[in-house]
């Protein structure tokens, strides 16, 4: 019989699973204590029975390069009910002459304005621009038409990357810089200090009110982040922080007063373990926790106390991942291609939360690119109640805003 899922082969052992499921499963031992005889007998056998489904699979239906091709054209078979906005939003002339940078995440306020956390108009280091040496606000809200209503936070961030908005309307925002330099300039505050590796709570306003972690200062402490990736707040105010683009790959817990609580996941592909988890999300009818874990290619779901539920691949490479209250799951690829995770387009797939099926595809614009720029699409995703998309993009330098057809 074919291997399954948290099968136990002795004494505090179980088979994990950490690549797709059926023929050609692949699994991880998650321990390294001596395996059974018993066991051994039995994993052989195994085994052998589904190297000759392998063997059948591949004389009934070619190489993996044809199911790599079906597998992508289940992706794109899936259709697009959703109409590009152009000319969205209206970005003031004073403001880098209308143009934008790089952008990084979008989310949407309980009076249904859209937030934007962007690099200051930069573009340099491509990929990961930064805010050294200038003095744009890279936090801008805009009503529903597109009309720029508010913008702060200049001098504060370096290296803009996590962010939210929470149901009271504050704003949280990561600075995800490790360098003391970037571009020849020095990355360090009026007081000395090297800004980064921390998470703000701000006011609708601008004004601070939270501080977490320690400027400068990489840890992977109750105090101290390594490059925090993303934030989410759930309703009873508690935080969560995906510690993703450093050396943690971890999800940490605070109170709604910034008391840390646990933390959750280390490096590792096995289920609940992280490679580069770069966004997080709490939403749907059970509150749940979505997990962008972006390098093992999956979407991974816990519950709130950090206990895990599931890990889906038919999402693709998630850059960025939103859950709405209706329990439609948005999640966003902006690197997959032909030798990074293979088989996947790049875009925005659309499904549901509550049992993992896709139902809609939006393409990346660029898609027909993917093999030349490095990243594209979008690193950040949000939707309104009535299904309205709003898409932050890295590499392309835009903000999309999609409506239903």
């Amino acid at each position: 019989m074919p291997l399954s899922e948290g099968d136990r082969i002795g004494p505090g052992e179980v088979l994990a699973q950490i690549g797709p499921g059926g023929i050609g499963e692949v699994y991880q031992v998650r321990s390294t204590e001596t395996y059974p005889e018993r066991f051994m007998m039995i994993l052989r056998g195994r085994m052998r029975f589904t190297l000759l489904a392998v063997f059948v699979s591949v004389a009934m239906f070619g190489v993996s390069a044809h199911a790599q091709q079906t597998q992508y054209s289940r992706q794109m078979q899936l259709p697009n009910p959703y109409r590009l906005v152009e000319n969205w939003p209206t970005l003031p002339k004073n403001m880098n002459g209308g143009r934008w940078g790089e952008l990084i995440r979008a989310d949407i306020d309980p009076k249904g304005n859209i937030w934007v956390f962007h690099r200051c108009f930069n573009t340099e280091p491509a990929g990961s621009a930064t805010c050294v040496g200038r003095s744009e606000p890279p936090i801008l809200e805009f009503d529903p038409s597109g009309r720029l209503l508010a913008s702060f936070g200049g001098g504060m961030f370096a290296f803009p990357h996590g962010f939210t908005v929470d149901e009271q309307g504050n704003v949280w925002a990561s600075d995800a810089n490790a360098s003391e330099t970037v571009l020849g300039v020095s990355a360090k505050d009026s007081s000395g200090l090297t800004r980064g590796h921390q998470v703000f709570k701000l006011s609708p306003a601008g004004k601070v009110l939270m501080i977490l972690g320690q400027k400068g200062v990489a840890g992977n402490g109750s105090d101290s982040f390594d490059q925090p990736s993303g934030i989410a707040v759930a309703p009873t105010g508690d935080i969560f922080v995906t510690d993703g683009h450093g050396k943690n790959d971890r999800v940490v817990k605070f109170s709604k007063d910034g008391r840390f609580i646990k933390t959750w996941g280390h490096h590792g592909a096995g289920l609940g373990e992280f490679d580069q988890p770069h966004d997080i999300s709490i939403g749907g009818s059970q509150g749940h926790v979505f997990v962008a874990d972006r390098s093992n290619s999956r979407v991974q779901i816990f519950d709130q106390d950090g206990n895990f539920i599931a890990a889906w691949k038919q999402f693709g490479r998630p850059s960025a991942v939103f859950v709405g209250k209706d329990d439609t799951l948005y999640v966003s690829d902006s690197t997959s291609n032909s030798t990074i995770n293979p088989g996947y387009p790049r875009g925005i797939t659309v499904g549901s939360a509550k049992d993992g099926s896709i139902r809609a595809f939006i393409p990346d614009p660029d898609l027909n690119q993917a093999d030349v720029n490095g990243i594209s699409g979008a690193s950040g995703i949000v939707a309104d109640a009535k299904g309205t998309i709003y898409a932050a993009d890295v590499g392309p330098h835009r903000l999309r805003k999609y409506v239903l057809k």
